[in-house]
């Protein structure tokens, strides 16, 4: 019986006779040879027939198009003029599964390729984002699990939404109204109270009409949330846990990285610790950049991104945001009264990457914000337990994994970081 194996194995080889299967990826020749460029997961490979050795099998052979699957056994060896350095010599092929015209060419368009997505997905260049977003989810599991944290989930149906917002999702559950989760926090917050240290990374649905590169409206979240965290180690956390997913992607995806054109040096010069700045000292940079922007408004994208770019064009904390901005259960910096106890982590050519706070332990203040701001939790008052019944000084972040991917790949959208993205105007396929 043959054994097959990858292609990037037959090419660790570089010599010798050799079993591999795949896909077509191209395909060019004569009435004399056919040059084909095999796919599988790992690799491409160049493989030549002759019609001399196919005679019998020549017709089949010469019809063969795009994404036919074939299984091939030949002799590889080094050819620097192939697309990857070697070459398989064909000597005998086994045709599995003829393809159709295969409706994706050179006429490229983001409407096309997301009516075909199932389809685009083996590319070169998909094949490589999914490969470094599934180094990416495997290392924040990983980094937490060392750092003692419990994976921990959630339900996406809930029957309140979670900050009373207007983005949320509302579904038919049974006779009754339900919401598509817009944040795991709620649920986080009275975790702590067993686990102590708990994460999640889980899909999150936001319904934002929003048109932007960087937004969909499902997206993988994760989650992180500690007891006895203040801000300092929950900034710590987050931005070791970057440091440590970047070493991670660069040790083992490198020739990903390569397919995608990353600059790697990019990626190199994540080192912790990340700059600091306070809101404060943020406006008044954007102020004399000359951004129209006053005390007191919260950061669009552009300036997020600006911000990133002034100081160092590198990952930037801002802390210490007006508590205007915030939401009730971000806690006070009691040496800065007025401002909050929370930060954002921005990035470079993106803007917003992380954003985490230490929370308001103290239920009075929590309630008093809540009436403020005329929010009625209704019922999501059950996440006040976590206040009522023993309440500690805790903290946490949330970060959008697409987001996080698409800088990692050097992408100008988060669509090319998500196998299929969900967005105001896409729910097929």
């Amino acid at each position: 019986m043959t054994k097959f194996i990858s292609i990037q194995e037959a090419m660790k080889r570089r010599k010798g006779k050799v079993a591999v299967r795949g896909w077509i990826y191209r395909e060019r020749g004569s009435n004399k040879m056919k040059f084909i460029v095999l796919r599988d997961s790992t690799n491409i490979i160049q493989c030549v027939l002759s019609r001399e050795k196919f005679e019998k099998q020549w017709k089949d052979i010469d019809s063969l198009l795009v994404e036919s699957s074939v299984e091939i056994e030949g002799e590889i060896k080094k050819d620097k003029r192939a697309p990857t350095g070697f070459e398989i010599s064909v000597s005998k092929i086994n045709i599995i599964g003829k393809a159709e015209d295969f409706p994706i060419n050179k006429d490229l368009n983001e409407e096309l390729l997301g009516d075909r997505r199932h389809l685009w997905l083996r590319s070169r260049k998909m094949t490589a984002s999914m490969k470094i977003r599934s180094t990416i989810l495997f290392a924040f599991h990983e980094f937490m699990h060392e750092k003692g944290f419990t994976e921990i989930q959630a339900p996406s149906l809930s029957g309140a939404t979670s900050e009373g917002g207007s983005e949320t999702f509302e579904v038919k559950y049974f006779d009754k109204k339900a919401y598509l989760t817009q944040s795991w926090q709620f649920y986080a917050e009275n975790f702590i109270s067993a686990f102590e240290k708990v994460y999640a990374i889980a899909p999150s649905f936001r319904a934002e009409k929003s048109r932007t590169p960087w937004h969909v409206t499902e997206f993988w979240h994760f989650e992180v949330e500690a007891a006895w965290f203040d801000l300092k180690d929950d900034m710590a956390l987050a931005e070791e846990c970057i440091e440590y997913v970047v070493k991670k992607v660069l040790k083992d995806n490198l020739e990903d990285l390569k397919i995608l054109n990353v600059d790697i040096s990019r990626l190199k010069k994540v080192k912790t610790p990340f700059k600091r700045i306070s809101y404060d000292e943020a406006i008044k940079t954007l102020q004399k950049k000359g951004h129209k922007i006053k005390y007191g408004e919260d950061f669009k994208s552009a300036e997020e991104r600006g911000l990133a770019k002034y100081y160092g064009d590198e990952f930037l904390f801002v802390t210490n945001y007006p508590l205007k901005l915030l939401k009730f259960y971000h806690g006070e910096d009691l040496k800065k009264p007025g401002t909050g106890t929370n930060f954002n982590l921005l990035a470079p050519e993106i803007g917003e990457m992380v954003d985490g706070s230490q929370r308001e332990p103290d239920l009075k203040k929590i309630v008093e914000r809540l009436k403020k701001a005329k929010i009625d939790l209704g019922k999501s008052d059950w996440y006040l337990d976590s206040r009522r019944y023993g309440s500690v000084p805790h903290a946490g972040f949330g970060l959008g994994v697409e987001r996080f991917a698409a800088w990692i790949c050097g992408f100008d959208t988060i669509k090319d970081s998500i196998p299929f993205p969900r967005t105001p105007t896409r729910l097929e396929p």
